[in-house]
């Protein structure tokens, strides 16, 4: 029922507009941007890539966070319109946790495993109190639905931190690290390719309405 009320009411430009969403998207934004700061210079103290591509995802999803506050209320059209600018992002984003991940692989450094994990963890507690926010818009128009995306893929690349925290520190090699950060690199190809694909469909049955 829940999710049959969200599917009537979030791509309502009144929805979009509401209060509740941009406050949620403002404190999203803020716990995206603090994270992309911690996370970036732990990468570098720990060589991490997977805490590197962890830190390049927040700060793509801060800057998404921010399109979306400045088209909350418009048309669908012009919602659409961020919505494929935000995928193509993603989708750009992951094509260079992509090609970060390949590089580590040809230095062979092996990051601290500790910090990985200690990091991977305040970034997982963020992403699902994010996520845990943003669940009732899930099933909106796309600038919304790509919100959500952003948000469960962020959580499920902190467990695969962890993980590769516990793989490094067991194996005392930096492979894990690479492997994980190839992963990431993957669901935000298919992340961005889901966004794109919805704000697609989208503007071309807008274009054929002739309200474009």
């Amino acid at each position: 029922m829940a999710d049959q009320c969200c599917a009537s009411a979030c791509g309502r430009k009144d929805t979009l507009n509401d209060p509740r969403w941009r406050k949620v998207l403002w404190i999203a934004l803020g716990l995206n941007a603090t994270m992309f700061a911690v996370e970036i210079i732990a990468s570098i103290v720990t060589g991490s890539r997977s805490l590197q591509a962890d830190a390049l995802d927040f700060l793509g999803d801060s800057a998404n966070y921010a399109i979306s506050l400045g088209v909350a209320g418009m048309a669908l059209a012009w919602r659409a319109r961020a919505a494929l600018v935000k995928g193509l992002t993603i989708l750009l984003f992951g094509l260079a946790v992509l090609a970060s991940a390949v590089w580590g692989l040809i230095e062979g450094v092996t990051p601290d495993p500790l910090a990985m994990g200690v990091v991977g963890f305040m970034a997982l507690v963020v992403n699902v109190s994010v996520a845990l926010m943003l669940y009732r818009y899930r099933t909106g128009d796309s600038n919304m639905r790509s919100v959500w995306i952003c948000s469960r893929n962020d959580a499920i690349n902190n467990l695969l931190v962890i993980g590769a925290g516990l793989a490094v520190m067991w194996s005392s090699s930096g492979i894990p690290d690479q492997l994980v950060a190839f992963v990431m690199a993957l669901l935000g190809i298919s992340g961005g390719w889901q966004i794109v694909r919805q704000a697609t469909i989208e503007l071309n049955e807008l274009r054929a309405e002739g309200a474009l």
